[in-house]
This record gives C-alpha cells, sequence and structure tokens, in this order.
C-alpha cells in the first residue's frame, strides 16, 4: 500500500516512519508537516493510506478529511483520545493513539489492507439486497446470492459507498450505504450507534457512554446517535437497583 504521513510534529514523523518501514507492505511516499504541504504528492501518486495527525495548527485533521473527495483509507495517530467518536463519523479505517504500540498499528495496517482489498475485488454495480425474510436478508455480493441469518450477524460497518457485514468466519461486503441497509433490518434486532456502524443488539457484551462493545470488537457510539441508542435500546431494559 502507498502511503504518507501528515504530522506537524517532527519527532512524530519520524517515528511514524520507523514504524512504516518496518512494515513491508507498506510503500512510503512522504511525510509532511501540514495537509497542504501534502497535496501534490496525493495528486501526482496512487496513495491508498494517510497517516494523519489530528490537531495541527493551519488544518485538523478531522477538517482536512471533510475536505477530501475520493479519499484514500485514513488511519488517525494522535495524542488525543478525545477525538476518537468524531474521527469515526468520517468513514476513518482506524484511530491509534500516541506513543503508538509496534503490535497496535501493525493491526491498525492489516485492517486497511484487508479493507483495500475487499473494495477492490468487489464490482459496485451488482451488489444489492435482494429479500428481507423474517429471520434473514438475502445479499447479492461478488457474483453470489448470500443467505444472512439475523442471529450471525455481529455488526454491519460502513467504508465509504460500502458496508461490511460482520458474520462468523468472514466479511460480506456489498455497494450499499449504512442508511439503506438499516432501513430493511429488524430495528428490534439491530441498532444504529453510529454513522459507520450498525450493531446487532444480541451481540453486544457490554457498553458505557462512548463505546459498545462485542465479543471481539469496541464499536463507537456516535454524538447524533447516542441519545436515541439509549431511549430506544438501553433505558427501559436496565435493572435499576
Amino acid at each position: 500500500m502507498n502511503c504518507i504521513v501528515i504530522d506537524d510534529e517532527p519527532l512524530a514523523r519520524e517515528g511514524m516512519i520507523l514504524l512504516i518501514n518496518k512494515c513491508p507492505q507498506l510503500t512510503l511516499h512522504g511525510s509532511f508537516r501540514n495537509p497542504l504541504d501534502a497535496a501534490e504528492t496525493i495528486k501526482e501518486n496512487k496513495i491508498d493510506l494517510i497517516f494523519l495527525d489530528i490537531n495541527m495548527p493551519e488544518m485538523s485533521g478531522l477538517d482536512y478529511v471533510k475536505t477530501l473527495v475520493n479519499s484514500p483509507l485514513i488511519i488517525f495517530a494522535t495524542a488525543y483520545p478525545q477525538y476518537a467518536i468524531d474521527s469515526y463519523e468520517l468513514d476513518v479505517i482506524d484511530y491509534l493513539v500516541k506513543p503508538i504500540r509496534f503490535e497496535r498499528f501493525v493491526k491498525a495496517v492489516h485492517k486497511a489492507e484487508n479493507y483495500l482489498d475487499l473494495l477492490q475485488s468487489k464490482e459496485t454495480n451488482s451488489n444489492k439486497i435482494e429479500s428481507v425474510g423474517d429471520d434473514y436478508i438475502f445479499i447479492k455480493a461478488d457474483r453470489k446470492y448470500f443467505k444472512i441469518l439475523f442471529k450471525d450477524i455481529s455488526f454491519i460497518e460502513g467504508l465509504k459507498d460500502y458496508v461490511i457485514i460482520h458474520v462468523p468466519g468472514k466479511k460480506i461486503i456489498t455497494a450499499m450505504n449504512v442508511k439503506t441497509i438499516f432501513s430493511q433490518l429488524p430495528p428490534k434486532i439491530f441498532a444504529r450507534i453510529s454513522k459507520s456502524h450498525i450493531v446487532n443488539l444480541g451481540h453486544i457484551v457490554s457498553f458505557d457512554g462512548q463505546s459498545v462493545f462485542l465479543a471481539n470488537n469496541e464499536l463507537p457510539i456516535g454524538n447524533i446517535f447516542r441519545d436515541d441508542f439509549f431511549k430506544n435500546y438501553v433505558d427501559d431494559k436496565v435493572v435499576k437497583r
């Protein structure tokens, strides 16, 4: 994957370069102190992934992502954990908090690599919802029809113009937005908790005011979805002392 680093701190850029150089699947095309300096490189090269700081003086990483059209995949790398929820509203791949451990960095890179492979291998015009039953949904994806039981779906994740349906042992990707697929799912089973995430209520292990925890995943609760999630799915079902 072709990547760049955008961070206003020289030491942070050097640290990220060291991490990138340890990953053979990554090819670094430059490191920059602000988004404006990176513009020409992004224009002239096929950049798959940007490691992006958030708190920068000329333009914040959050504001920069909002300006991008057909943007590369984004992994935020920041010293400020409080921006995590806002970042996931922008369809970013991952959110790394400095200082970044190498194993955590590798996990984020693998996630980006997997998503890039998925996105590049699908035909955007042939994928859609074929039908919805009482306990299943039929999805056409990759020239096949998949019957997916609701109980098997742990969560659904949006990525740009696609959704990724997480079921045991695999991910099914189809060209559709999160709003469309959520409108056809039973609300007693599924809750939309952010711009990019739909969760199966039966797979929730725990939650707090910021995140929902599944067996192997932590999903952020978006600010504009928090009140509805707690009102419709939580408040009346919590045992109170």
